[in-house]
């Protein structure tokens, strides 16, 4: 594996700073916040304005108004998080996992193998889908078949679409060096 920058290689936008483009405060102002400053991910984001505002879109969807329940969802972001050794990510979705229901104990069992682990078939189908994902970029049949028993093809383009797009932002913030944010946690010990 390669090693992750242990400093950002892009440094976040700071609003402070007399340039920066009206648009863009606009846009940051409205991103996830820790102590009333954008979270680091949308400050290194904010380079790009444009693509920013586009990923606040399908981001945001994937958060907040998508199909799946919240806590499934989550599962399959920690996943594919803690397969990208992408602390950054999994810290994020360590907080945002503890408001939708899972308990610390999956948290750190989403870092071990399922069998460690008494995961219902449905949530070891999900772990499976992120690790096929991860190694194949494709869901092998036997996942699929356990996989469409529960859910909908609608929910199967947004579990696809869930992993995918998080598997790009696991690898944009270990590319780019983005820093947990103070007080959110790293990996599970």
């Amino acid at each position: 594996m390669i090693d992750r920058p242990t400093t950002p290689r892009i440094t976040p936008v700071d609003l402070g700073a007399p340039d920066v483009d009206p648009e863009l405060t606009a846009i940051l102002e409205g991103a996830l916040t820790h102590d009333g400053s954008p979270l680091n991910i949308f400050g290194a984001l904010g380079r790009h304005p444009k693509l920013l505002k586009r990923f606040n879109l399908l981001g945001g969807f994937l958060l907040n108004k998508g199909l799946l329940p919240p806590r499934e969802r989550e599962i399959v972001i920690l996943r594919i998080g803690w397969k990208a050794q992408a602390v950054y990510e999994f810290g994020q979705h360590t907080v945002i996992g503890q408001r939708v229901g899972l308990s610390d104990a999956e948290i750190a069992a989403i870092t071990q193998d399922p069998d460690e682990h008494a995961w219902s078939s449905d949530d070891r189908a999900l772990l499976t889908l992120a690790d096929e994902l991860a190694e194949h970029d494709c869901v092998s049949d036997e996942t699929w078949e356990l996989l469409s028993t529960r859910w909908t093809e609608p929910e199967l383009v947004e579990l696809l679409v869930v992993a995918g797009f998080y598997r790009l932002v696991s690898g944009f913030l270990n590319s780019a060096g983005v820093q947990l944010d103070d007080g959110v946690p790293g990996f599970p010990t």
